[in-house]
C-alpha cells in the first residue's frame, strides 16, 4: 500500500459519525417597495440609480455623465452614444483603458444592492471589474429581495460564467482612508427600466 493509500485509509476510518442536514430557515424577507428599497441599498453603497422609461433616457443621461470618457464598450446600442458595441475582444489586456462599460442584467436583489452578470452580458469577464466606470440597465421586474430569493432564480440556470456585482468598489484597508476603484470600477450606476 502507497503512503497515499495508507493516509486515505486512516482519513475514512476516523470520519465522525454521519449526522442529519440542519433545517434552513425559512428567510423569506419582504419589503413595502423593493424598488425604493433597491434604490435605497445602492446608493448606500455608494452607487446611483436613475429609473428610466427608455433607453434614449439612458443614453442622455450618460451622455451628460461621461461626455469625458474616451473608450465606452456596450452590449446594447444607444442612440448619441460612441461606444463600441460588441467588440471582438481577443486579450483583457485590450480593455486597461476602458472608461466605461455599459451592459444589461436581468436580476438584480434588493437587500444588497447587486446585479447578476452572466457571460453572454459582459463580453470579457475582466470589463465590469477593470473599467473605470460601470453602468447596468435592468428591467424593474427582475428585482427581488434577498440573496436566497436570487439563488431560487439562478439554481437551475446554465452559463459558463457569471457573477453578482454591486459597486463601486472600495476599501479603507490603506490607513484607514476610503478608497473608491480599489479593485474594481470607481462608480456604479443602474438604469431601472419602469
Amino acid at each position: 500500500m502507497s503512503s497515499r493509500d495508507a493516509i486515505i485509509s486512516r482519513v475514512k476510518q476516523n470520519q465522525p459519525p454521519p449526522s442529519p442536514l440542519p433545517q434552513l430557515t425559512n428567510y423569506d424577507q419582504h419589503y413595502e417597495d423593493l424598488l425604493q428599497q433597491y434604490i435605497s441599498i445602492l446608493r448606500f453603497i455608494g452607487g446611483e440609480a436613475h429609473i428610466v422609461n427608455s433607453y434614449e433616457q439612458v443614453a442622455n443621461i450618460l451622455r451628460g455623465s461621461f461626455q469625458e470618457a474616451t473608450r465606452i464598450i456596450s452590449t446594447v446600442e444607444l442612440t448619441g452614444l460612441a461606444a463600441e458595441i460588441r467588440p471582438d475582444i481577443g486579450d483583457p489586456h485590450e480593455l486597461e483603458n476602458v472608461e466605461l462599460f455599459i451592459t444589461t442584467s436581468n436580476l438584480a436583489v434588493a437587500e444588497n444592492g447587486s446585479v447578476w452578470l452572466r457571460d453572454e452580458q459582459l463580453l470579457a469577464r475582466a470589463l465590469p471589474f477593470i473599467s473605470q466606470q460601470l453602468a447596468v440597465i435592468l428591467p424593474k421586474e427582475s428585482i427581488v429581495a434577498t440573496m436566497h430569493d436570487a439563488y431560487d432564480v439562478i439554481g437551475q440556470a446554465r452559463y459558463g460564467y457569471a457573477a453578482f456585482v454591486a459597486g463601486p468598489s472600495k476599501t479603507a484597508d490603506i490607513e484607514q482612508s476610503l478608497v473608491l476603484g480599489a479593485h474594481g470600477p470607481k462608480s456604479f450606476t443602474a438604469f431601472i427600466l419602469v
